[in-house]
């Protein structure tokens, strides 16, 4: 397999080390977890400074980021640790096939809007959203812009796609076992990374979408090792999330059912459905250089 070279993107091969299995994941999301009461802690002095939706929203811009700060502390030191002796897996590889880049790129933002779409009929399914839920989701994209902006298309695709494809998926398929072999089934890896990836939104009508989301990301990141493309996945479906909710025309619907007229809707949810398996169609043919997917290979220092 290929090697990837350490000195490329700094942010991310200083954890490429580290490919936690369960025990590991399951620590993780320990130090998440306190993260977020680290952040609530400090987000909380925001709001006794600065009342209504301006404390709001500045708590969210710093506890935010505050949550996967324990993650990263102490997945980088255990990546530092395992460097002396142990082969890592690079979080951020660049094998696109004959798809190239530029296309890679294009093709998983138009799958990411299509998989919303879709997403969405899922959603409908659940008990309508209680009154905090409505207000929350308000006050993250309803308030100023360059805010929510920061906070729901950088912040969230950078720190959810490190931890949950770039830990997560990537320890799952690459983690040293008993035996001596490496990971789990690539199937059951996406599938359990998106599990992850529901259960960290908290709450069931963001864990639907994310769910579904969450097993498109995988896929991409199992076929191309690129973190860059799922964190754009990311930020292409969290950006228009954001606009459509300013638009006053739509912004009180919660579905797109309520948009669209039903022959219109229906025949959007047909070609979402056609793209998302055309595009993941397209996505097979690019070459697995190990079948535990296309993270390259780093060796020890």
């Amino acid at each position: 397999m290929k090697k990837s070279r350490k000195a490329n993107y700094d942010l991310f091969s200083s954890y490429a080390y580290y490919t936690p299995g369960f025990g590991g994941i399951g620590i993780l999301l320990l130090w998440f977890l306190a993260g977020a009461v680290l952040g609530s802690i400090v987000g909380s002095v925001f709001t006794l400074l600065m009342p209504g939706d301006a404390g709001f929203e500045y708590m969210m811009l710093v506890s935010y980021p505050l949550m996967f700060i324990p993650p990263m502390m102490y997945a980088n030191l255990m990546s530092k640790r395992n460097a002396f002796f142990d082969t890592g897996y690079a979080l951020a590889s660049d094998n696109y096939g004959r798809i190239g880049g530029f296309r890679m790129a294009l093709l998983v933002s138009l799958a990411t809007l299509a998989a919303a779409f879709l997403s969405d009929a899922c959603s409908e399914l659940l008990p309508a959203t209680p009154e905090w839920f409505d207000k929350l989701m308000g006050n993250m994209v309803g308030g100023t812009f360059w805010i929510n902006f920061l906070c729901v298309s950088i912040f969230a695709p950078l720190f959810e796609e490190w931890l949950c494809r770039g830990e997560v998926l990537r320890g799952l398929l690459n983690y040293r076992r008993a035996d001596g072999s490496r990971g789990i089934k690539p199937g059951w890896a996406i599938v359990l990374s998106a599990l992850f990836f529901a259960l960290i939104h908290g709450n069931p009508w963001q864990a639907v979408p994310a769910f579904a989301l969450g097993c498109l990301f995988g896929y991409v990141y199992y076929r191309t090792g690129s973190l860059k493309l799922t964190m754009l996945m990311h930020c292409v479906n969290n950006t228009f999330s954001l606009v459509m909710s300013r638009i006053d025309a739509i912004g009180d619907a919660e579905h797109y059912s309520e948009i669209l007229p039903s022959p219109q809707y229906w025949l959007v949810f047909g070609a979402c459905i056609l793209l998302v398996i055309l595009c993941v169609r397209l996505f097979s043919t690019i070459e697995l250089k190990d079948r535990q997917g296309n993270c390259d290979e780093v060796r020890a220092a």
